[in-house]
């Protein structure tokens, strides 16, 4: 049983800076695909951040390209999303999600596509 906990939202003043932690826990495949999502009051979920464990390959939103950036640990068991230049419209819940194995879809943006989930961390950007 795999189990995603993700920390280290807060509240900023736009123009700061945030660092999202997410701690994985139990089995999942290793050379995986790790994303961060976040979904906003009245919009979809959208992936924001992608890391393939296999390689440590990246891929990014236009909207946080530049500012955001998705990295792992050495033991692969935790994931971070280093937040730069927040902007008010980065105010969303953000969660850390786990691919499910055998993903082989580059660059896998689509929530469906991932089986674990982490509860969301509350991220809000102030003007």
């Amino acid at each position: 049983q795999v189990q995603l906990v993700e920390s280290g939202g807060g509240s900023v003043q736009a123009g700061g800076s945030l660092r999202l932690s997410c701690a994985a826990s139990g089995y999942m495949y290793r050379s995986n695909c790790m994303g961060w999502f976040r979904q906003a009051p009245g919009k979809e979920r959208e992936g924001v951040a992608i890391i393939y464990t296999g390689d440590g390959r990246t891929f990014y939103a236009d909207s946080v390209k530049g500012r955001f950036t998705i990295s792992q640990d050495n033991a692969m068991n935790t994931v971070y999303l280093h937040m730069n230049s927040l902007k008010p419209e980065d105010t969303a819940m953000y969660y850390c999600a786990g691919a499910a194995d055998g993903t082989t879809v580059w660059p896998p943006l689509m929530s469906s596509l991932y089986k674990y989930w982490g509860q969301g961390t509350q991220v809000t950007v102030s003007s």
